[in-house]
């Protein structure tokens, strides 16, 4: 989710169609081809697009340990640093080491777009034979980097540490991965092993001191996603601000990355993972049954404006990469827009709760839901996928 700073962005250039040619010209540098098939690259290709709808379901909710152990920036920084990758190809202190250099490596090298950015070509898979040993052996890394890293979050937010196999991993990943600072700059070590699973379903003993703040949270996780898809995602390449600020833009990927985005803010605000209506352990539910009638006109609003949203988002034109300047742009921009003031209205007035017990009752259980059934289930699916995106990439390879 998080970009690079506009300095190191300007610095390095996205070329959708060329490969890694200043590697690729080096006299120094491992040229030779993978041996693997095409259908095998096409699966990790496939397995990639399923992994990468997994990871934006969970930008709603990019708070907790996503944030507190940078894997955010960590697994999801573009555009893609093309210039210290191929640099990295052709470093044999760094191709010799990969598993520890990935560690706290540039971000910007890393993650869903350090591999998209060896898989694909303008939408579509790269050809087996334009698949180099070192391109192999790096995103095998990568890929398993990423894994470890979705296991570090879903058993972060696992507040019955059910998976010990994860939370192993976990516990590994936040004691040799470095912090991240908002400029993509290292910053020394991470803050030991948590669980806010735990913390988030019992107000005052983490991060939130009431049931209330920690139900406020979901909505302001999902403003967070909506203004930075409407605003940035979309918004910086559409004025022109920057046109390189184009997410996915390999694998031509941006509007399903869009639309999934908006999908996490479905899902935590309907209660579980695909929801098509609010469960009744949701916040959504909780709003249109309070006996408020102002808060259930403004959870019928966000219903609204949520929908809405999604629809003007899937009839963007096509790819993002090429028609980021197309008038469907706006459109989509306007509907999210809206969808976030929708959002702060409904979150003003649940905000004048504080302090109520009955409400402070229900919160708890819809925070119960909402780690259970939507950011755990997310978690979980996620890193179920990532674990078989890593044996894909590595079954490129016969």
């Amino acid at each position: 989710m998080k970009s690079m700073n506009l300095l190191k962005m300007a610095a390095m250039a996205v070329v959708l169609s060329a490969g890694f040619a200043s590697c690729s010209s080096d006299d120094d540098a491992d040229n030779s081809v993978v041996t693997g098939s095409q259908a095998a690259l096409d699966q990790a290709c496939a397995d990639w697009k399923v992994a990468r709808a997994n990871w934006e379901n969970t930008e709603a909710f990019l708070f907790g340990a996503a944030d507190v152990y940078s894997i955010d920036p960590h697994t999801d920084t573009w555009p893609v640093a093309a210039n210290d990758l191929a640099n990295v190809l052709r470093d044999e202190k760094a191709m010799s080491n990969l598993d520890n250099f990935i560690k706290t490596a540039n971000s910007g090298i890393l993650g869903y777009h350090g591999l998209e950015y060896v898989l694909f070509r303008e939408g579509q898979p790269r050809k087996i034979d334009q698949i180099t040993n070192l391109e192999y052996n790096y995103i095998c890394a990568v890929a398993k980097d990423l894994y470890h890293a979705t296991a570090t979050l879903e058993a972060c937010w696992d507040s019955k540490e059910s998976n010990a196999e994860r939370q192993t991993i976990a516990k590994e990943y936040v004691a040799t991965h470095l912090a991240i600072d908002d400029d993509g700059n290292q910053e020394g070590a991470l803050e030991g092993f948590q669980n806010f699973g735990k913390a988030f379903k019992n107000p005052g003993t983490g991060d939130w001191e009431t049931a209330l703040d920690a139900t406020l949270e979901i909505i302001s996780g999902c403003q967070d996603i909506i203004g930075e898809v409407g605003q940035s995602k979309i918004g910086l390449p559409y004025t022109g601000e920057d046109a390189t600020y184009i997410e996915s833009p390999y694998a031509y990927n941006s509007i399903i990355d869009f639309y999934d985005n908006i999908v996490s803010c479905k899902n935590a605000l309907y209660g579980k993972m695909d929801a098509t209506s609010p469960t009744e352990q949701s916040l959504i539910y909780f709003c249109l049954n309070a006996g408020n009638a102002t808060l259930a006109a403004q959870a019928k609003a966000v219903q609204t404006k949520l929908d809405n949203a999604l629809a003007k988002i899937k009839a963007m034109k096509a790819p993002f990469a090429l028609y980021y300047s197309d008038a469907s742009c706006k459109v989509a921009i306007d509907a999210l827009g809206e969808l976030d003031d929708a959002l702060g209205e409904m979150a003003e007035t649940l905000n004048a709760y504080a302090g109520n017990e009955t409400v402070e009752k229900q919160c708890k259980v819809i925070n119960e839901n909402y780690v259970d059934n939507v950011v755990l289930a997310t978690y979980r699916t996620l890193a179920n996928n990532a674990q078989k995106l890593y044996q894909s990439i590595v079954n490129i390879k016969k």
